[in-house]
């Protein structure tokens, strides 16, 4: 409801970026820019300086961000209320996740929140943690699921779900036979790595910091920025790699890949994320306790399997 001019321009400040604004806003650049240069003329002042491709806010830009801020916290929490008053459980609900929970966990489950809330408008935006944790934190994202610990201080977490990681291997591979792998063992092996900002990169990390293994020390022959791929190259025999179970159940089952625990197991939570001081309506409220609820039945259903043998494990 808020003027529109207002809501480019915020964005645009918050990501000191035309593209990145477009990109979040679902515009072109160029209607980005045609809205900046609208409020700039009503105000008749410049609000972003501009000089050799970046962007800052001038000390009016600053002021304006700050009135923005808040109009268009108040403009939400006005629609929510209302919304709450007649008893309507709709609107837009803008969601982050990052890969792994965007492809095998989430789409069940916002199937399911859309069966009771047909009115919702759920919009999804993939991509790694980090990046989700930044546009939940600009309030591009209403909130976020993420694959690793928070570390954003302007964030609230909750740890949601409990997710194991094994090695995987081609079925040839000299450790596809062994029951489980310690981390020194794989140093030794060729080794094929999700890229920076991943949560699975940081959480792997930890885990060899953690049992004596420098991650630099890694015999790592390529950094993968999507799962697939990363699968691909280790069918292939380009190397070994450490991923989620629950995203290589087709490939175990067709044996195109051997999957097998680690010594010792390596969990991971995956995390729900979000701003503590924007307004949360009704339907954000519900929202998050309905993912709460669905990943605490993920838990109990797959805990016999988790706290013996891997149910991944094909040998």
């Amino acid at each position: 409801m808020a003027d529109r001019r207002l809501q480019v321009f915020y964005t645009v400040a918050r990501q000191l970026s035309f593209t990145k604004a477009a990109e979040t806003l679902y515009m072109t650049q160029p209607a980005v820019t045609f809205q900046v240069k609208q409020l700039e003329e009503h105000f008749n002042t410049r609000l972003f300086e501009r000089s050799h491709g970046r962007i800052s806010l001038t000390p009016a830009g600053d002021l304006v961000l700050s009135y923005a801020e808040k109009i268009l916290a108040m403009g939400a929490e006005m629609e929510a209320r209302v919304g709450e008053l007649t008893g309507q459980m709709a609107g837009p609900l803008m969601i982050g996740a990052s890969t792994t929970i965007a492809e095998y966990q989430l789409p069940r489950i916002l199937g399911e929140f859309k069966e009771h809330y047909p009115q919702v408008q759920a919009r999804l935006v993939v991509a790694n943690s980090e990046t989700i944790e930044n546009k939940v934190a600009d309030h591009s994202l209403d909130v976020g699921l993420i694959e690793s610990p928070s570390h954003h201080p302007e964030l609230t977490t909750h740890s949601c779900c409990d997710d194991e990681l094994v090695m995987i291997c081609a079925p040839g591979h000299p450790l596809a036979k062994r029951g489980a792998v310690a981390p020194r063992v794989l140093a030794e092996q060729p080794y094929v790595s999700r890229e920076m900002g991943s949560g699975t990169r940081e959480v792997v990390d930890e885990y060899f910091r953690s049992n004596g293994v420098n991650p630099d020390d890694l015999h790592t022959e390529m950094e993968l920025g999507s799962r697939e791929a990363i699968k691909g190259a280790v069918e292939a025999g380009l190397g070994i790699a450490i991923l989620s179970a629950s995203t290589i159940t087709k490939e175990i089952k067709l044996g195109d890949l051997v999957a097998v625990r680690l010594d010792p197991p390596l969990h991971r939570p995956l995390t729900l994320v979000y701003a503590p001081e924007k307004f949360r309506g009704k339907l954000l409220n519900t929202f998050i306790d309905f993912v709460e609820a669905k990943f605490r039945q993920c838990n109990e259903d797959v805990a016999p399997g988790r706290r013996g043998r891997s149910k991944a494990h094909a040998a």
